[in-house]
C-alpha cells in the first residue's frame, strides 16, 4: 500500500525479520523496549493472517523477547496486544503485535493488563 507507513518502514529501522515478518521499535513506546512485529504483506486485520504469517510474527515476538530480557534484566512480564479494528483502537491499519516489556513498578496496580482498554474493567 503507497500510503501505509508500515509498508515504507526504512529498512535501518528493522531489528529483525525473517521471509515473512519484521519487527521495529514502536514510534510512540509505552515502556521502553516497547516493539512491533508486523507481516511483511499488508493486511489490516490479524485475522487476514495465513497460518505461515502468523508463525513468522511469534517467531520473531519470541526472538526479540529473548533479546530484551538478556539486555534489561529487569524485565520481569510482558503485554502482548493486538488492535483490531478502529473500535477496538487500530490506528494504523496493517496488522501488527505490541510486544510492551513491563517492570516490576512501572503502574501502581498492574492487575488486570490488558482488561486496562475500558479502565472500569481492569480491577475484578
Amino acid at each position: 500500500m503507497n500510503n501505509c507507513i508500515f509498508c515504507q518502514l526504512e529498512k535501518s529501522k528493522i531489528l529483525i525479520e525473517n521471509d515473512l515478518a519484521l519487527c521495529f521499535n514502536d514510534q510512540y513506546p509505552v515502556t521502553s523496549g516497547h516493539s512491533l512485529i508486523i507481516p511483511k504483506r499488508h493486511v489490516q486485520s490479524f485475522f487476514e493472517l495465513t497460518i505461515d504469517e502468523r508463525s513468522a510474527m511469534f517467531e520473531l515476538l519470541e526472538l526479540k523477547k529473548i533479546e530484551l530480557q538478556d539486555k534489561d534484566k529487569l524485565i520481569t512480564g510482558f503485554n502482548l496486544g493486538v488492535n483490531d479494528g478502529s473500535d477496538a483502537g487500530q490506528t494504523i491499519m496493517h496488522c501488527h503485535i505490541h510486544l510492551i516489556p513491563r517492570r516490576k513498578g512501572d503502574m501502581k496496580n498492574p492487575r488486570g493488563g490488558v482488561r486496562g482498554v475500558i479502565p472500569e474493567k481492569q480491577s475484578y
